[in-house]
């Protein structure tokens, strides 16, 4: 059976990891975080990436139908202000799993709101660099059972081209 390409999106302060507030956050960085994905991911086939730039996630979720199988998101700050985000994970219907690194449902009241989450197949707060990894089992577990997409999600179609 062939492992499924799952795409790791890290969004805006990630790239801080280490020295950003690491009593928050811990003391790992950003390259150590990376290299406990590729360490769990073994030869399974899986792509990184990390921007502070809401466009360029929504340019990369864009851009997985055909090369990834499904995401593992981790979108920061932007989880709890980007309907856009939301709505880019939405239109492209590759199953998800949202992953944060603390618990912000258990922080400031700004940090419990979540554009994301409800189509995602889990939510993996609080576990550290460990969410990561519990997050890709349970998305690779699920793809494995026939994960579908979510049910209503836009079906690939080029725009009307209209003159209204």
């Amino acid at each position: 059976m062939k492992q499924p390409d799952v795409l790791f999106i890290n969004g805006p302060n990630l790239n801080l990891l280490g020295k950003r507030e690491p009593q928050i956050y811990g003391s790992g960085s950003y390259k150590d975080l990376c290299a406990f994905i590729d360490g769990f991911c073994g030869g399974a086939p899986h792509r990184i990436f990390q921007s502070n730039s809401e466009g360029d996630i929504i340019d990369e979720i864009q851009a997985a139908p055909g090369r990834a199988d499904g995401i593992v998101i981790n979108p920061a700050a932007y989880t709890h202000t980007s309907i856009a985000i939301a709505d880019a994970l939405r239109a492209v219907g590759i199953p998800y799993v949202e992953v944060h690194l603390t618990d912000p449902f258990s922080r400031e009241p700004y940090r419990r709101i979540s554009y994301v989450s409800d189509r995602a197949l889990a939510v993996v707060t609080g576990l550290g660099f460990e969410g990561y990894r519990k997050a890709y089992g349970i998305l690779t577990d699920s793809l494995a059972k026939g994960a579908a997409r979510p049910a209503d999600t836009a079906e690939s179609s080029e725009p009307e081209d209209r003159n209204d």
